[in-house]
This record gives C-alpha cells, structure tokens and sequence, in this order.
C-alpha cells in the first residue's frame, strides 16, 4: 500500500484564504461562513470583530433590457430583472430611479378585503410561481389568502369572504370550522 500524501490536503488552504481580502475592520483573513439564515462572508477574527457582507453583492442582475419602453418617473428604459423575489420589470436608471412593476399583471377579484374593508384581493404569483390572494394596501394590510377567494359570507361566522378550497367552499377564519361540499 501506498502512504497519503497529507500535504496535498493543505496546499489549497493557503491558496483560498485570501480569496475574499482582508477585513476593512482588522486586517484579519475573510471566509466563508455559514448561518442558518445561509452562506455569507466573514472575519476569520470573529468574535472579535464582528464584521460580515452578503456572499452575493449585487443581488439583482439585468437579463434584458426592453426596447422601446420608457420608465415613467424618469423616462430610461426599461429592462427584465431577477432579484431575491423572483423576475420584475424595473428601470435601468436604478438606484437613481427605483421604478419597478411585475411581470404578469396582478388581476383584481374585485372583492373587498374583510379585514381592512378599503382594499381589493389581487391574484398574484411569490417567487416560486405559486398563486396567492393578497390586499392592495399591503403593507398597511397584510390579509393574505392561499385559496381563491369566493363572494360569499360565512353563515357560520359572518367573515365577508369564503375560499374555494379543492371544490369545497370554506371559511379562511382558523377559529371557524365552515365548510360546504
């Protein structure tokens, strides 16, 4: 048999750790380092200092930029973009001008929402394409449905709203029990 070289386990040790510099803070190696909340650059003199950034500085890159489209605060064109949330329009003028709209145009239920009674439920998509009922007034009203919503009261409870749920209409209150087939 032949030995293992140890040596070659470390060489690349070296090599990596001044990948990411030095930090601004100490002077001290950056590394890679881990939190449940996902990969992200740190001082290798922690808990020292305490200095960190984003493994990923620029979180939305552009894919295309839309001829003849022109932002309307600013008047720069507009361009595809994919961010931490999913796909979007937004201007190419950014960070100067923030505009931005989604891709797939939010269709209105034209149901007003039982909670805050000012807005309307909009169909829209979270970044993993899966469908919700959300208010127009977020972020005053968070009132969010899984389910289509259905113009109909709950006679049980009396919320202004049920969902169709799997072809059963249901009331979304957890507190209220209401289903019919």
């Amino acid at each position: 048999m032949s030995k293992i070289d140890h040596s070659l386990f470390n060489a690349d040790e070296h090599a990596r750790s001044h990948t990411f510099g030095d930090c601004p803070e100490c002077g001290k190696a950056l590394r890679v380092r881990n939190s449940k909340s996902g990969p992200f650059i740190g001082c290798s003199g922690y808990p020292q200092c305490q200095f960190s950034k984003p493994l990923h500085d620029a979180q939305t890159t552009t894919l295309k930029v839309i001829e003849d489209t022109h932002c309307p605060e600013c008047g720069n064109e507009m361009a595809i973009k994919k961010g931490r949330y999913g796909m979007f329009i937004g201007c190419t003028n950014f960070p100067a001008c923030h505009h931005i709209e989604p891709i797939k145009a939010q269709n209105d239920t034209q149901l007003t929402c039982p909670k805050c009674q000012k807005g309307h439920l909009l169909e829209r998509t979270n970044k993993y394409g899966k469908r919700f009922f959300a208010c127009n007034h977020y972020p005053q009203c968070r009132y969010v449905l899984n389910f289509p919503p259905v113009a109909q009261a709950c006679p049980q409870c009396g919320w202004s709203v049920l969902i169709d749920k799997k072809g059963k209409l249901c009331c979304p209150q957890t507190d209220c029990d209401y289903t019919q087939s």
